[in-house]
């Protein structure tokens, strides 16, 4: 895509529409139109080198661009570019620890008061943006392949995981149609009734 820069101009200003679209068919807040607007506007007046750029930032922030494959040119476009893969990390890092610290804020806001909920999300997110990518560089250079090699293919995992995707699922279908048999069926789970 980013060979072609007609392409990478529209898929760019594309996703600068469709964020806007569901931006506002959400009802979220007009000031958050400032983020599809942004984007548009980088669709249309930005080198293409740059996004490139920009691209695999975000993409070595969680471990998917092996930079060793980087051609000639490629590599020289980065070396004069680097502040736009820098802020491709960053943002990827941010959007990383964000996924996390936003519903912690949110969950905190009904419960504290909307201080001390910015202050927990913001303690969640700092050490999240500093080492979420770094941990999920680490676990993209596993070999999962060797892995399962070595220790083969756990059926108890997946066993325990269809149990128990199974019973969550059986139990929010109780307690939507009838609360009282939700109850009966936790107390017969955790053995405290039945």
């Amino acid at each position: 895509m980013f060979e072609n820069e007609v392409q990478t101009r529209c898929a760019i200003c594309g996703t600068g529409i469709l964020l806007g679209a569901i931006f506002l068919l959400a009802h979220f807040p007009v000031i958050l139109l400032v983020v599809p607007v942004a984007v548009l506007f980088l669709g249309l007046v930005a080198d293409p080198g740059e996004i490139h750029a920009v691209w695999n930032g975000m993409l070595s922030a969680i471990g998917i661009v092996d930079l060793s494959a980087l051609t000639g040119t490629e590599r020289e476009n980065y070396a004069e570019k680097r502040q736009y893969f820098w802020f491709g990390e960053i943002a990827m890092a941010s959007i990383l620890a964000g996924v996390f610290a936003v519903p912690l804020g949110i969950f905190l806001a009904g419960r504290a008061e909307i201080t001390l909920a910015f202050i927990g999300a913001a303690v969640l997110f700092l050490p999240l943006f500093v080492f979420l990518p770094k941990l999920i560089r680490w676990a993209m250079k596993a070999d999962v392949d060797a892995a399962i090699e070595t220790f083969g293919k756990n059926e108890q995992v997946k066993k325990v995981f269809w149990t128990m995707f199974v019973s969550m699922a059986g139990l929010v279908l109780a307690r939507v149609l009838d609360p009282e048999t939700a109850r009966q069926g936790v107390g017969v789970i955790t053995g405290m009734g039945g």
